[in-house]
């Protein structure tokens, strides 16, 4: 074989290599992201995808994230590049990711993708949504299975549902997430969790996932059990009418501390903690 073929072989070779290794990932703004290969140099601006990535392996490929992703310990290391909706760009910029990785909500995805860099928006709302997300980084980091991930949240969330005693289910529960109040509704994955637990939530699917509620609201639906994070509960009782609710008068108010509110209001990997959380409040109180 003459050299030209010889390199003309090696050439095409190279190329099936590379595209065998390429990226194509669909984001949630149906934009087509293309990537030459797995990024080795990864910025996450969302604490849930900060612990998607370490949790499929591939924590190393971090290289900045938000100022809120703190689990597992090892990100606690890595530069910090401001809020998730409305990041430092300049210090993202400099850090040089092959990929950043944000929220739908992030203000600044048009922005980043002018200055060439490489952005995948995923934002997880509800089971389904995590499932998916995790099917997109594993694409992402070339990793497979990463369902596995989803497997095993799943059979957490369901080993908490049946360890449940019959007496800790059917009641009337409020999820708050923060005191303006927003709280979680039936459709978002904290109220899946809840349902999939067998109790009831207060908030309608017909108000979106999570709703900002008018607190009179919260007096009228009388819920039996109240979850919120320590953060939120100050002067919970004080609020006006609050006093005359059910779960407030029998003091079955579960107050996460700030570590475990972390774990319930991220839908990624620590799911099934979160189901056991609520598990264990739900038993405490029942």
């Amino acid at each position: 074989m003459n050299p030209l073929c010889r390199w003309a072989l090696a050439l095409a070779a190279a190329a099936l290599t590379v595209a065998a290794h390429a990226v194509i990932v669909t984001d949630e703004r149906g934009v087509r992201v293309d990537l030459p290969r797995p990024p080795q140099r990864i910025v996450s601006l969302l604490p849930s995808l900060t612990e998607s990535v370490c949790t499929l392996g591939a924590c190393e490929r971090l290289i900045g994230v938000d100022r809120y992703s703190n689990w597992p310990d090892a990100v606690r290391a890595l530069p910090q590049l401001g809020g998730g909706i409305d990041p430092n760009v300049e210090a993202i910029v400099a850090l040089k990711p092959d990929v950043v990785l944000l929220a739908k909500s992030s203000r600044v995805t048009e922005r980043l993708e002018a200055l060439g860099l490489k952005v995948i928006v995923l934002e997880p709302k509800s089971h389904a949504d995590v499932q998916r997300v995790l099917d997109a980084l594993g694409q992402v980091l070339g990793i497979g299975d990463a369902q596995r991930v989803w497997r095993a949240i799943d059979a957490s969330v369901t080993a908490a549902a049946e360890a449940l005693p019959a007496r800790a289910k059917n009641r009337r529960v409020y999820f708050e997430i923060n005191s303006a109040p927003y709280a979680a509704s039936e459709v978002s994955f904290i109220g899946e969790t809840l349902a999939r637990l067998g109790v009831k939530n207060i908030v309608p699917a017909s108000l979106g996932p999570f709703p900002k509620l008018n607190p009179e609201y919260v007096v009228r639906a009388d819920p039996d059990l109240i979850m919120v994070g320590e953060r939120s509960a100050q002067g919970l009782e004080q609020r006006p009418g609050w006093a005359s609710i059910r779960a407030v008068r029998e003091g079955r108010i579960c107050r996460f501390k700030a570590a475990e509110s972390d774990v319930l209001v991220r839908p990624g990997p620590r799911m099934g903690e979160a189901a056991q959380l609520m598990a264990k409040c739900l038993q405490d109180k029942a």
